[in-house]
C-alpha cells in the first residue's frame, strides 16, 4: 500500500467554520499518526463567492490551530497547482478524453427545459433525474443546437443497472443504485467543472489515498465513484464524519454560539483547547481521559473510534476545557491572552508601559480562576476600573448581615490602619495584615476577610482579596472603608 495521503480542500467562500476545522483536524491527526502527508488545496470554482480574503482567513486559522501542511497552497509540491481555478487545463484534458471514449457527452438542454422535465417527473411521483435527452444526439442535431446559440454542458454517461458500493471508514458498507443517479453534469456551460468532477481529478492526480470529510458529502460519493470508474482510476478510501449539532438537536448555527475559528481566537480561546474540544466531537478515546495535549491526540486518534451519531457542540464543555488549559499558562502568557479584551473594553492604553503591564498582569492572575476564556475578563475586571461599588443585589441581605456583625467596625478600622502603614501595597503585605488582625482579635478567618471584601467590593464572592486591595489601590480602598455605612 502506498504511503497515506489525506487532504483538506476548503472552499474560500466565507469565514472558516468550526466544522471545517474539525474535518481538517481529523485529517491532520490521522496523517501525523500514520506518518502520512497532509495536503491543503483550495476549491475555488465558485467564482461568484470565492475570495482570496477568505482563503487567507482559512490558512491563518489552520496555522493558529497548529495544523501545518506538507503539500499544497503556499508550500508547493509535485502535484500543483493547488487552486482549482489554476487547473482548468488539467480538467479539460480529462474531459476531452471522456468525450472521445464516449463516456461523456455534450448536453444542450436549457435550464427551462430541464426544470419543466423535473416538474413533470415530480408530478408522476418519480425521483427527478436527467432523462437522457442528449445522450444519443447525432452530429446534425448537435449542429442545429449550436446554430441556435446554445452553450452545452458536459454530462457523464452513467452506466445503467449497476450497484455503486464502498466501505466507509465510519459508516461501514454503503451502496447506491446507478439508475437513481442519472447522467449528471460534470462541466458547466462556462467551462468550469462542477465540484464532484474536479474533486475526483484533484484527488487522483494529487495521489490522495484517504478522503475524510463531513457526512453531508456522503450523497456525493456515488457520483464520484462513477467518475473514478469511467476513468479507470483507483477509488480512495472514504470516511464521512457526522454533522455538528447544537444541544437542541439542530444543525449548528450562530444561535448556538460563535461559528468561525477567527471568532474563537478573538474571544481569547487557546488553539490547543479548541483542538482538544473538536477532537472529542465525534471521536471517543479509550478510557475516561478528556484533556489531551496535541501529542496525545496524535498518539491516540483513530478513525475506528469515530462515531456515526451527530456530534453535539457543547459550549460549556469547550469552556471547561479552555479553563483547564488557561490554568497552565504563565503569568506573561495569560497577560498576552487577555490584553486585547482589556483594550477593547477601554480599560488599558494601546501600548502599556512597564508599570501598567505589571498591574494588568496582577489583574489577570487575580481573575484567572474566574474566567474560562480571555474575553470574559472584561466583565470580571470592571470592578477595578470604576469609582463606584456595584452591590450584589442577590446577596444584599447577606451583605447587611456581614456588616452588622459586632466585630465588623473593629476589623475594618484595624485593616485601615495597617493599610495606611504599609510602605508598599502588595498581595504579600495584605495577606500578612489580615493574618495579624486575626491574631490580634482572635477572630476566625471569615470574620476578618469577609467584612473587608464586602466593604471594598460590595460582593460576597470574588477574586483573592490579597490581589483586590493592591489592584484597587490604597486611596480607593481607604475611601471605601471610610464610607462603608452607605452600603448598609
Amino acid at each position: 500500500m502506498s504511503k497515506m495521503k489525506v487532504r483538506f480542500a476548503p472552499s474560500p467562500t466565507g469565514p472558516f467554520h468550526i466544522g471545517g476545522a474539525r474535518s481538517a483536524l481529523f485529517n491532520w491527526l490521522l496523517a501525523r499518526r500514520e506518518g502520512g502527508t497532509f495536503l491543503l488545496r483550495i476549491e475555488d470554482t465558485d467564482l461568484v463567492r470565492s475570495t482570496r480574503e477568505s482563503e487567507e482567513n482559512i490558512k491563518a486559522a489552520l496555522k493558529w490551530l497548529g495544523m501545518d501542511w506538507d503539500e499544497g497552497i503556499d508550500v508547493g509540491g509535485d502535484n500543483g497547482p493547488y487552486r482549482q481555478t489554476e487547473r482548468l487545463d488539467i480538467y479539460k484534458e480529462v474531459t476531452d478524453r471522456l468525450i472521445a471514449e464516449g463516456k461523456a457527452y455534450y448536453c444542450y438542454c436549457t435550464e427551462e427545459e430541464l426544470e419543466a422535465e423535473r416538474q413533470a417527473q415530480l408530478a408522476r411521483g418519480e425521483t427527478p433525474k436527467y432523462n437522457g435527452h442528449c445522450r444519443h444526439l447525432t452530429e446534425e442535431q448537435r449542429a442545429a443546437y449550436e446554430a441556435e446559440g446554445r452553450k452545452p454542458t458536459v454530462r457523464l454517461r452513467v452506466p445503467l443497472n449497476e450497484t455503486v458500493a464502498f466501505d466507509d471508514m465510519v459508516r461501514g458498507h454503503v451502496s447506491f443504485e446507478s439508475n437513481g443517479i442519472g447522467d449528471f453534469v460534470i462541466v458547466k456551460s462556462d467551462g468550469i467543472p462542477v465540484y464532484n468532477y474536479a474533486v475526483v481529478i484533484d484527488d487522483h492526480t494529487m495521489e490522495v489515498t484517504h478522503v475524510i470529510r463531513a457526512e453531508e458529502h456522503l450523497s456525493n460519493t456515488p457520483r464520484q465513484i462513477v467518475i473514478y470508474n469511467a476513468l479507470g482510476w483507483e477509488v480512495p478510501t472514504f470516511g464521512h464524519i457526522s454533522l455538528i449539532m447544537g444541544k437542541d438537536g439542530k444543525k449548528m448555527s450562530k444561535r448556538h454560539g460563535a461559528t468561525s475559528v477567527e471568532q474563537y481566537k478573538n474571544l481569547g480561546y487557546l488553539p490547543e483547547a479548541i483542538n482538544n474540544f473538536l477532537a472529542l466531537m465525534g471521536w471517543a478515546p479509550e478510557g475516561e481521559q478528556e484533556l489531551f495535549t496535541t501529542e496525545e491526540l496524535i498518539k491516540n486518534f483513530s478513525m475506528d473510534r469515530v462515531a456515526k451519531n451527530p456530534a453535539v457542540f457543547d459550549i460549556d464543555k469547550l469552556n471547561w476545557i479552555n479553563f483547564n488549559y488557561m490554568k497552565k499558562l504563565t503569568d506573561e502568557e495569560l497577560y498576552t491572552l487577555c490584553l486585547p479584551s482589556l483594550q477593547e473594553a477601554g480599560y488599558v492604553s494601546a501600548q502599556p508601559d512597564e508599570a501598567e503591564k505589571a498591574r494588568l498582569t496582577m489583574l489577570c492572575v487575580c481573575l484567572k480562576d474566574h474566567i474560562s476564556y480571555g474575553a470574559q475578563i472584561k466583565e470580571e475586571a470592571a470592578m477595578f476600573f470604576t469609582d463606584s461599588i456595584s452591590i450584589d443585589e442577590e446577596h444584599r441581605d447577606d451583605i447587611k448581615a456581614v456588616l452588622a456583625e459586632e466585630s465588623c467596625p473593629t476589623v475594618l478600622a484595624a485593616f485601615s490602619d495597617k493599610l495606611k502603614a504599609m510602605d508598599e501595597v502588595t498581595p504579600e503585605q495584605v495577606k500578612a495584615a489580615i493574618k495579624a488582625i486575626m491574631k490580634e482579635t482572635k477572630l476566625k478567618g471569615k470574620f476578618v476577610f469577609m467584612p473587608i471584601r464586602v466593604a471594598i467590593t460590595g460582593q460576597m464572592h470574588g477574586p483573592d482579596l490579597n490581589y483586590i486591595v493592591p489592584l484597587l489601590g490604597r486611596d480607593t480602598v481607604l475611601a471605601r472603608l471610610a464610607s462603608v455605612d452607605t452600603l448598609a
